[in-house]
């Protein structure tokens, strides 16, 4: 057999490439169009002056801490909506979804009542006075409206773990046209709307979610769907689902809220620094999760196809297809470290303000070695996705949540005695988190080899009988 037709062969196999790819490239395009959103809050914001663009970040990650636990559990019915579907459970399905608008209804209190200790912490994180107010307005009106934000993401895992990611992109793409227009026009004022500035960023990210929502609604109401997953007999709370997503889904929501918090903290210890390093910093994190969220896209799809097949009792094919998403980040991956490497300062001066400022100039030559740094470990990042992607999609959330919040909480410390307690410069100190990354990755690496993985058992039968 040639290489080509063992290739093709390959590729078109149950879990082989050409079935994650009609998974993975809505989803793709979907989180690449998150990104762009969060991307251009940023950027107009740049256009303003650099605190407000530093405060978006920071007032962000601030909700984000917050909020990342709910999307967590939530989250893990992605997984648990396509072991159903690959069991042929799907009235399971539309519960387990149910029970995921539920959970994303009862978080918004909790996100709304962060609001009053917002000032106060990021006083206590030494956040620049000059940034400080700023971030308390863009948070404060994020957390209001993230209710959207949830049920938005709960009806997306839904129709990821059915393989409808088409639906999620085209909900996407409507938030995001909807928040770069309203960007344009409440952040500098266009067509008579007075400018808002750092609120007319959040204002329109809370519309963009919101015009989603609407979206993913029609699909979920739709006569097909209602028909073939029994929409109407899901509105309920059934115990027994609702204990599988609590269960297998608090160590995915735990391990991003202690993440979230831990990254959080970096980013304090880097504005920390001064508005110099704040600047600096923020531009290479953009550009970081820029490259970063297609690789989410990738991640979402692996977790719905693992799920599907481990459901199914196709274990080596979940195996199969795990290979496949790793194939394809890496693939991706090098195109990004080209970019790193080739052309790192003109990517920062994309974030150039409209009026010349010499805290920008500044941090234009340790923005441009933090983004080459960043180079060293893109390829790592789509091995740690897909990996992740396809232990969670299995139930393997205890170990991620273990190896993951383990190595972001030894990040922090490091970060801490190398910026505070040995001084050592901004760009010195993100290149010694990035070799500590390549380790947390080695771990990762390991278990998926390991096997044990193959071997959870998630969903039983007798779930049936809830029908």
């Amino acid at each position: 057999m040639t290489f080509q037709q063992n290739f093709t062969q390959q590729y078109n196999k149950p879990g082989g490439m050409r079935e994650l790819l009609y998974l993975a490239l809505p989803m793709i395009i979907s989180t690449s169009c998150d990104g762009i959103m969060t991307f251009t809050d940023r950027l107009f914001l740049a256009r303003v002056s650099p605190e407000q663009m530093n405060a978006s970040l920071g007032g962000g990650v601030s909700l984000q801490v917050i909020m990342f636990f709910f999307v967590g559990l939530i989250g893990y019915s992605t997984a648990l909506v396509a072991q159903y579907f690959g069991a042929n459970e799907r009235a399971n399905s539309a519960k387990t979804s149910f029970q995921a608008m539920l959970l994303a209804l009862v978080a918004w209190p909790f996100l709304v009542a962060f609001i009053p200790f917002a000032d106060g912490i990021f006083r206590w994180a030494n956040i620049p006075e000059a940034q400080i107010d700023y971030q308390v307005q863009y948070l404060s009106i994020l957390a209001w409206g993230s209710v959207f934000g949830l049920l938005r993401y709960a009806l997306g895992c839904y129709f990821t773990g059915i393989g409808k990611t088409k639906v999620v992109m085209r909900a996407t793409i409507v938030a995001m046209v909807v928040n770069v227009v309203l960007d344009y026009i409440l952040i500098f004022g266009k067509f008579g709307f007075p400018a808002m500035e750092i609120r007319g960023a959040a204002i329109a990210t809370i519309t963009g979610s919101f015009c989603a929502v609407c979206v993913l609604l029609v699909s979920y109401f739709g006569a097909e769907n209602r028909r073939e997953f029994h929409i109407r007999e899901s509105f309920h709370f059934s115990s027994k689902i609702m204990k599988k997503l609590l269960y297998y889904g608090y160590p995915a929501g735990l391990e991003m809220f202690l993440n979230f918090l831990a990254f959080s903290a970096m980013i304090s210890l880097f504005h920390g620094r001064g508005e110099v390093a704040a600047t600096a910093s923020t531009i290479m994190f953009n550009w970081d999760l820029v490259s970063f969220i297609p690789l989410l896209g990738i991640e979402i799809a692996v977790t719905s196809l693992v799920g599907r097949y481990m459901g199914a009792g196709r274990p080596q094919v979940a195996h199969r297809a795990a290979l496949s998403a790793i194939k394809t980040g890496l693939f991706y991956s090098v195109v990004i470290l080209a970019l790193f490497v080739a052309i790192p300062e003109t990517l920062t001066r994309t974030f150039a303000p409209a009026v010349p400022s010499s805290i920008f100039e500044q941090a234009v030559p340790i923005a441009t070695t933090m983004i080459r740094i960043a180079a060293l470990y893109v390829l790592l990042e789509a091995l740690m996705t897909a990996i992740v992607g396809a232990l969670r999609g299995a139930g393997d959330t205890h170990f991620t949540m273990i190896a993951s919040v383990s190595a972001h909480w030894i990040f922090v410390p490091i970060l801490y005695l190398s910026l505070n307690v040995f001084h050592l410069s901004v760009t010195l100190s993100w290149f010694l988190l990035v070799l500590f990354f390549f380790a947390f990755c080695y771990v990762l690496y390991r278990r998926f080899r390991s096997g044990k993985w193959k071997k959870i058992k998630v969903i039983e039968k007798e779930v049936a009988m809830e029908r």
